[in-house]
């Protein structure tokens, strides 16, 4: 079932961005007369699930069979269709090819357009709607915990990090981005009272990359609930008894306290629990899987102080365009890793496959469209990128044009169609196949 709804929200949303690329390249051709012979959603290879022409349209709407993307047919243009009989005949007025190399810009600009702007709205409706709610960095007053690879780097359970490279994280939950998509040399670490800086080998990155958890908020063992089926029941905790030591040893980290009874399965241990300022000493059974089988406290406004925002409609057209920028400057980054060799990021390109695991496993619209408007903004920088058969391809070939006020001949831009077709399987078979090879990991 949860495969499932993956399979729905990753159709569902793809269909949307798809839709609206496309139709952004449909309007501008639209908007300067140029024939749209056919629009789909899906790649009608072969044949069509679906499909109409409206009387006295020169369109084809249509849902093709292969969920792959989409395609807006224009007519005088080299595209995805290869229609080389057609471009051998005399260019025809409401042809792409007879216009000029301004208004094709905009035609071939108009997907990566509307996709910003989808972003935007979308964007702009969820902080509306849902405002935003995080921890700042500065109020993780309890510091990191961290994992393996995270201590073997130099970082320890309780650091307050500062900054990478002299720059702040605002968002807590992005302190592990940040750090790889910087490339970082060195972090600065509030240490119990010591302020100290921790080198950054960059042999770690390509780790980093594919190790999600390097920091974990650290936060105290706070008793919520003890259900009376549990081996505890009658141990004497309470609600709001909050562990600090295990057998005489000093800890109060949930993680930390939870790795300790891991070692400790199946016996009696002698928890020393806060209780309104006192002190209590409690003998707790651990469980054969290492649990003492108590509910935790979730509520994190009790611990942090989240910071909240709501947005009137105006406010939230301005934040979420602000959101829309951060969000496209940051993939940009991200996808310089991908092109440099040593950060070994191209590991971590995926297909539908991992695209489909970032979203939630029970229906959660703000969550939902938050993943589309960050999935619109992928498809608006991928597409823009100067490779051939993408859009970006055909615009640096129409600033080649403007420049030397030559137009590069159709048998070149045959070539390089096929070229940057090429281009793209070698992508999809490399985002496939990491894909792939995750599942048996």
């Amino acid at each position: 079932m949860v495969v499932l709804l993956k399979i729905v929200q990753v159709i569902l949303a793809l269909s949307i961005l798809v839709l609206v690329h496309e139709f952004g390249h449909f309007f501008f051709a639209k908007l300067f007369k140029i024939k749209v012979e056919k629009f789909y959603l899906f790649f009608d290879a072969g044949f069509a699930l679906f499909k109409f022409k409206p009387k006295n349209s020169d369109t084809e709407y249509g849902i093709g069979w292969l969920p792959l993307g989409g395609y807006c047919k224009i007519a005088g243009m080299i595209d995805e269709s290869m229609d080389k009989e057609a471009m051998k005949e005399e260019p025809k007025p409401w042809e792409f090819r007879s216009k000029p190399a301004w208004q094709r810009f905009f035609v071939m600009f108009g997907g990566v357009f509307f996709n910003l702007i989808l972003a935007i709205l979308l964007y702009s409706a969820t902080l509306f709607t849902w405002g935003e709610e995080y921890l700042k960095n500065e109020e993780a007053k309890y510091g990191v915990y961290v994992n393996d690879l995270a201590y073997e780097m130099g970082f320890r359970n309780g650091d307050k990090i500062i900054s990478f490279d002299g720059v702040a994280t605002d968002n807590f939950n992005n302190l592990q981005i940040d750090m790889v998509r910087s490339q970082a040399k060195e972090a600065k670490v509030l240490r119990g009272n010591d302020t100290i800086t921790i080198a950054l080998d960059e042999s770690y990155i390509p780790k980093a990359l594919n190790t999600p958890g390097m920091f974990g908020l650290a936060f105290p063992f706070i008793v919520g609930e003890v259900p009376d089926s549990s081996l505890n029941a009658s141990s004497g905790l309470i609600p709001g008894d909050e562990i600090v030591a295990i057998n005489g040893e000093e800890m109060f980290i949930t993680q930390e306290i939870q790795k300790t009874l891991q070692n400790l399965k199946s016996q009696t241990i002698t928890a020393t629990v806060l209780r309104s300022g006192d002190s209590l000493q409690i003998p707790l059974a651990v469980d054969s899987v290492g649990r003492i089988e108590v509910m935790l406290d979730g509520d994190m406004s009790k611990i942090f102080n989240i910071t909240t925002k709501s947005y009137s409609l105006l406010g939230s057209v301005g934040a979420g365009a602000k959101k829309a920028w951060v969000t496209t400057k940051n993939y940009v980054e991200e996808l310089g890793l991908i092109f440099s060799p040593k950060t070994e990021a191209y590991k971590s390109v995926g297909s539908f496959i991992r695209i489909g695991s970032i979203f939630p496993s029970t229906w959660d619209w703000q969550s939902f469209w938050s993943i589309t408007a960050w999935l619109s903004i992928m498809l608006a920088v991928l597409n823009i990128l100067p490779i051939p058969a993408l859009d970006g391809g055909h615009i640096l070939f129409l600033f080649y044009e403007i420049i030397t006020r030559r137009k590069p001949s159709d048998k070149f831009m045959e070539i390089a169609q096929m070229v940057g077709m090429f281009i793209l399987f070698g992508i999809m078979i490399l985002a496939f196949g990491n894909d792939i090879i995750s599942l048996f990991r």
